[in-house]
């Protein structure tokens, strides 16, 4: 099943839906668990256009992540990300394994052009029901990836699905953050234009578990391949050496050893279980949702209450943000009013977090 990407951003009011309130996320959630599909596209709807109830929906599927292994696929633009992909849920519906793909998209919400382009190649899959696909914009996000991908992720994860891939936008050092997101990341890139140097340059390199060098039939191939390899010698000696893999996938030539691969690197995570590594994976998470969540909610209360009369001098040039944003925080009131639900009818005891 393949989902558009929501065009919500640039429907009319009147055509857009209207946001769950936390009192219809009992049902919504029930649907979920009982493994419809309808259920599973509302609450990445409501998750992408950042609905207040947002962190409720992913703090209550949380305690059924963890099970599906994650994929990442990066690199250059062009290099057959996409057609890569295919092949692998190819691969992976042969093994009888349910899966989903995010595709995080560069372009603005507003046009869809780019995302249905290169889905394309992946509608070979349009009426199996064990296979999901979804574009998300990345919204300008750091690191490539939005916190609309990351919850997206959880949700599948929670839903069932044995492989998630994420297939992100290839513009090198926005790429870092897949790290944090896949447990297995796969950087596929061509032989024309010097992309293995690149790469290298980007710190892509650093992250990435398996190498694909796709179009490998094209000249310089082999150059590629040298370069690559010789960046993995150059790492500091135990863990993990990540191998350099040919593909054709446009032919659907090498696509088993890619396969292979990222089963022993699953196996590897699995005997060699770092468990500091977890940890900080799990205090920068907390730190980036509520970072994400103090802004929201900013956002949404900032023209209320006693912050009100502050955004107006800031917008008068009477105040300068900087003393403005310190006044606001020095200010119990205010904070409480930042902090709450007020903006949304959904204080604390109303079904809103408190």
């Amino acid at each position: 099943m393949i989902e558009k990407p929501p065009m919500t951003t640039s429907s009319p009011k009147s055509m857009q839906p209207e946001p769950a309130r936390a009192a219809d996320l009992n049902p919504l959630l029930d649907a979920f668990a009982a493994g419809q599909m309808r259920a599973l596209a509302r609450l990445i709807t409501l998750i992408d256009n950042r609905a207040p109830e947002s962190s409720e929906i992913i703090g209550r599927i949380y305690p059924m992540t963890g099970r599906a292994q994650t994929i990442g696929v990066t690199g250059p633009p062009g290099a057959g990300k996409s057609t890569l992909v295919n092949c692998l849920i190819a691969r992976y519906r042969a093994l009888a394994r349910k899966v989903a793909v995010v595709a995080i998209d560069p372009s603005s919400p507003f046009s869809g052009g780019a995302v249905l382009g290169d889905r394309v190649r992946m509608t070979g899959h349009y009426k199996d029901d064990g296979v999901y696909i979804r574009s998300l914009s990345s919204r300008g996000s750091h690191g490539g990836l939005s916190r609309t991908a990351r919850e997206t992720v959880k949700l599948l994860d929670a839903f069932g699905f044995d492989v998630i891939i994420i297939e992100t936008v290839g513009v090198g050092q926005t790429e870092l953050a897949i790290m944090d997101l896949a447990d297995t990341t796969v950087v596929v890139t061509v032989p024309e234009g010097g992309d293995g140097v690149q790469i290298m340059k980007a710190g892509l390199n650093e992250i990435a578990d398996i190498f694909v060098v796709n179009k490998a039939d094209r000249e310089g191939a082999d150059r590629i391949k040298a370069e690559l390899e010789l960046s993995v010698h150059l790492r500091p000696a135990g863990g993990w050496r990540p191998p350099v893999l040919m593909t054709r996938a446009a032919a659907d030539q090498g696509i088993e050893p890619v396969l292979g691969a990222i089963a022993k690197h699953a196996q590897f995570l699995a005997e060699h279980r770092d468990a500091a590594r977890e940890s900080e994976r799990r205090a920068r998470e907390f730190i980036e949702v509520l970072a994400a969540e103090l802004e929201e909610r900013a956002t949404r209360a900032v023209g209320a209450g006693s912050a009100h009369s502050v955004v107006e001098e800031v917008r008068a040039g009477r105040l300068n943000p900087y003393s403005a944003a310190l006044k606001l925080l020095q200010d119990g009131a205010s904070v409480a009013d930042l902090l709450g639900n007020h903006a949304n009818g959904l204080g604390p005891g109303k079904g809103g977090r408190a």
